[in-house]
């Protein structure tokens, strides 16, 4: 992905279940989060932090409401708390349903 002044990046730790995407499964640990701005909303990608290439994350684009700044601590928010326990497993998150999608 070639860089953006309207993209927003972050690094964040995943919980246990991780992060998940579509091209990939699930990232665990230290991840880079890459928000950039298109047509359809926010394109969402992880990837390991340090690493290059970068994963959509299930449930992307989404809608936004309001301010960049303000939608990526949101997103940070939602793909650093635990996902639903299932069966002793926590569940990797995704953004499905979230932020209006």
């Amino acid at each position: 992905m070639t860089g953006s002044k309207n993209e927003l990046r972050s690094t964040f730790t995943s919980t246990a279940g991780g992060v998940m995407t579509e091209e990939a499964g699930a990232f665990t640990g230290e991840l880079d989060l890459l928000c950039r701005p298109e047509a359809d909303g926010l394109h969402v990608s992880v990837r390991y932090a340090g690493t290059e290439d970068w994963y959509t994350v299930s449930g992307s684009p989404v809608r936004t409401r309001g301010d960049e700044d303000e939608t990526r601590e949101q997103l940070l928010k939602r793909l650093s708390t635990p996902g639903p326990v299932v069966s002793g497993n926590e569940k990797p998150v995704t953004l499905e349903g979230s932020l209006g999608a």
